[in-house]
């Protein structure tokens, strides 16, 4: 289980603790069957570099769960993700290692609620954002 983050505990400009990810084509199957998403640039090499891509890509909404990963493993198991969202800018591959990151921009109180809003990202080996994000997180006080 993820520790606890409480609001007292950040302060803006805060980088949060990476996630490292290690998707696998197995892992893409098992997504394409759990999401109903069987484009098959994501499962097929062949297809893929059929369709001028270097081989199979990660789902784009795999990705988009990876940072929800990343925000509700930081967050603990008190918080209450808020808003999640993300652009692709960059393909992902499997068999390479994808780092989920992030800081904290602000905190604010709004409705009795202790709100933080983070930049979040995914990065690959070359440390280029291929997904860049935002995200909004309820703590609890202690």
């Amino acid at each position: 289980m993820a520790e606890q983050v409480y609001w007292e505990d950040v302060s803006e400009g805060m980088e949060m603790p990476p996630l490292v990810k290690n998707p696998t084509t197995q892992q893409l199957v098992r997504y394409a069957g759990a999401s109903g998403d069987f484009y098959q640039i994501h499962y097929d090499k062949d297809f893929a570099q059929g369709n001028q891509l270097d081989g199979v890509i990660l789902h784009g909404a795999l990705k988009n769960a990876f940072l929800g990963q990343f925000m509700t493993e930081w967050m603990g198991p008190l918080g209450a993700l808020k808003r999640l969202a993300c652009q692709y800018r960059g393909m992902d591959f499997p068999g390479n290692t994808i780092t989920a990151k992030g800081k904290v921009l602000r905190t604010y109180k709004s409705e009795g609620q202790n709100l933080v809003d983070c930049e979040i990202w995914l990065e690959n080996p070359e440390g280029q954002r291929t997904t860049p994000g935002s995200a909004t997180v309820a703590l609890p006080s202690r």
